[in-house]
C-alpha cells in the first residue's frame, strides 16, 4: 500500500511540473514561474503534511524521490558556482577602464560589504534582544539534537587552528582543488587566484598587448559559454522549487516550526530593517530607493526562492549593468566579491541572533558593551569566505561561536526553520552586494544616473528578468 501511495505522490508532483512547463511554453514571465512553482511545492508540501506523518514511510519515500529535481537542481546550482565566480572576476579585469581602479574598486566594494555586515550584526543583536531570544527556551528533539553532534564534530577542525591558520586558509595552495569546492573557503580562494590571474592580464597588457588581447578574447568566449551554461539551469529553477518545497514541507515538523515562530518573526523583523539601511544608504547618495526596489525586485525574488547567492549571480551582475547604471567591471567585482564576502543575511544578522541567544547559558550578559563590541567585530571578520549555495550561515554561525567560546550545539536547535528563514537572508545578501556596486560606481564617477533613473515596465518580458 505505501508503494501504492508512494507512486500517486510522485504522479502529482509530475502533474504539478507539467503545469509548470505549460506556463513557460505560453512565456509567463520567469518570476511568475518561478513564484508559482513555491506556491505549489507548499501547497503540495502541507497536503501530505496533513495526510501523513512526517516521518512516515510513504513521505520518506516520496520526498526521496522528489530529490531527484529538488536537490538534483541544487547540485547543478553547485556546479556552476566556483566556475561562474572564477570567470566573472577575470572578466571584470578585462573591462577595466583604467588599471589604478582595481585597488579602489576592490576597497570600495569590500569595505562597504564588512561595513554593512557590521551594521546588520547590530541590528540582529537588537532583534533578539528585543524579542528576548534564548536558547534555553527551545525544546531540542532528535533532529536537533543531531545537527548539534555534527556541528560539534566541525567545530573540532576548526578549534585547531589559529586565526593566522584561518587566514591562510583563504590562499589557493592548489586552485584546481579549490576549483571544486573542496573546502569551506573554496570561494575566496577563488576569487583571491582570479585576481592574481587578473593582475598578470594587466601587467601582459603593457608589455604584449598582442598576447594580452588574445587572452582577453578567450576569456569572452568562456564567459558566454558559462552564462549560457547558467542561463540552462537558472530555467530549470520552477521546477526545482517546486519540488524542494514540497520535500521541505512535507518533512517538517510543523509543531517545530510554530515553536521558533517568534525566532522567525524576529529574523525577518532584522532583515527587513537591514534592507531599509540599504534604502538609506541609498537615498545618503541621492539615489531613489523606490526605483531601487522596483529594479532589483525580480532578481531578489529569485534570490528568495532559490536560496543561493551564488546562483542569482548573473542576475545580480546584469541587473546592476542595465538597470542600475553600474559599470561592467564594478558589476563584476561586487557581485563576484558579494558571493563569499560580507553577506549580510547569512554572515551578518544571523550569527549575531544566534550568539545572542546562546550568551546567557554560559553566563555572558548579551547586554555587555564589551560583549556586543567583540560580537559585532568577529562578525566582520568572520564574513570572508562564507559559501554562495547552502550552509553559508551555519558555517559563518560556527565560526563566531567557537571564536567567543560558545556552545556551537544549541546552534543546532533552529534547524527546523533553516530553509525558511535562509530564502530571506539570501535576499539580503544579494542586496548587500548590488548595494555596494552601486555605491563603489558612484564613488568614483563611473554611475550612469540616467539609466539609474530610467523607469521601467515590469509587464515587459526584459524587466521580468526572464531566463
Amino acid at each position: 500500500m505505501d508503494i501504492f501511495l508512494t507512486v500517486v505522490n510522485i504522479v502529482v508532483l509530475l502533474v504539478l511540473l507539467g503545469v509548470l512547463y505549460y506556463m513557460q511554453k505560453k512565456h509567463v514571465s520567469f518570476s511568475k514561474r518561478v513564484f508559482t512553482g513555491l506556491g505549489l511545492g507548499v501547497l503540495f508540501g502541507i497536503i501530505l503534511q496533513l495526510i501523513y506523518e512526517p516521518t512516515s514511510d510513504v513521505v520518506v519515500q516520496s520526498n526521496d524521490w522528489f530529490s531527484l529535481i529538488g536537490s538534483g537542481y541544487v547540485k547543478l546550482l553547485q556546479m556552476i558556482v566556483m566556475p561562474l565566480v572564477f570567470i566573472s572576476i577575470i572578466s571584470a579585469f578585462t573591462r577595466l577602464k583604467k588599471a589604478s581602479n582595481i585597488g579602489k574598486i576592490s576597497g570600495l566594494v569590500i569595505g562597504t560589504l564588512l561595513i554593512t555586515t557590521a551594521i546588520s550584526a547590530g541590528i540582529g543583536i537588537a532583534a533578539a534582544v528585543g524579542f528576548d531570544l534564548k536558547a534555553i527556551d527551545i525544546t531540542s528533539g532528535d533532529a536537533e539534537a543531531l545537527r548539534g553532534q555534527q556541528l560539534e564534530e566541525t567545530l573540532t577542525t576548526v578549534e585547531s587552528t589559529t586565526i593566522p591558520q584561518k587566514v591562510l586558509e583563504f590562499l589557493p595552495a592548489n586552485p584546481f582543488s579549490d576549483l571544486t569546492g573542496a573546502r569551506p573557503t573554496s570561494t575566496i580562494a577563488v576569487v583571491i587566484f582570479a585576481a592574481f590571474v587578473g593582475v598578470a592580464l594587466l601587467g601582459i597588457k603593457r608589455k604584449n598587448p598582442e598576447q594580452a588581447a588574445f587572452f582577453e578574447k578567450i576569456v569572452d568566449s568562456v564567459y558566454t559559454v558559462i552564462m549560457r551554461i547558467v542561463t540552462l539551469v537558472l530555467r530549470l529553477t520552477p521546477y526545482g522549487i517546486l519540488a524542494l518545497m514540497a520535500k521541505t514541507m512535507a518533512g517538517s515538523n510543523l509543531d517545530a516550526i510554530v515553536k521558533l515562530g517568534k525566532f522567525v518573526i524576529a529574523s525577518y523583523v532584522a532583515l527587513i530593517a537591514m534592507f531599509i539601511v540599504h534604502l538609506i544608504i541609498l537615498a545618503a547618495l541621492k539615489l531613489s530607493p523606490a526605483k531601487y526596489v522596483k529594479k532589483v525586485l525580480p532578481v531578489l525574488s529569485f534570490a528568495f526562492t532559490s536560496r543561493t547567492s551564488a546562483g542569482t549571480l548573473p542576475l545580480n551582475i546584469d541587473a546592476q549593468k542595465s538597470k542600475l547604471g553600474v559599470s561592467e567591471a564594478i558589476a563584476n567585482f561586487s557581485a563576484s566579491f558579494g558571493v563569499s564576502i560580507g553577506q549580510n543575511g547569512c554572515a551578518g544578522i544571523y550569527p549575531a541572533m544566534v550568539a545572542v541567544m546562546i550568551a546567557p547559558t554560559v553566563g555572558i550578559d548579551p547586554l555587555s558593551p564589551s560583549f556586543i563590541i567583540s560580537l559585532i567585530l568577529v562578525v566582520m571578520l568572520s564574513s570572508f569566505g562564507v559559501a554562495g549555495v547552502g550552509g553559508g550561515a551555519t558555517f559563518a554561525t560556527l565560526i563566531v561561536l567557537s571564536t567567543l567560546n560558545m556552545p556551537v550545539a544549541l546552534a543546532g536547535l533552529l534547524i527546523s526553520v533553516e530553509p525558511l528563514i535562509d530564502m530571506g537572508r539570501t535576499a539580503l545578501n544579494v542586496s548587500g552586494s548590488m548595494v555596494s556596486g552601486v555605491v563603489a560606481s558612484k564613488a568614483l564617477g563611473e554611475l550612469d544616473k540616467d539609466t539609474y533613473n530610467k523607469d521601467i515596465d515590469l509587464n515587459s518580458p526584459s524587466s521580468s528578468t526572464a531566463v
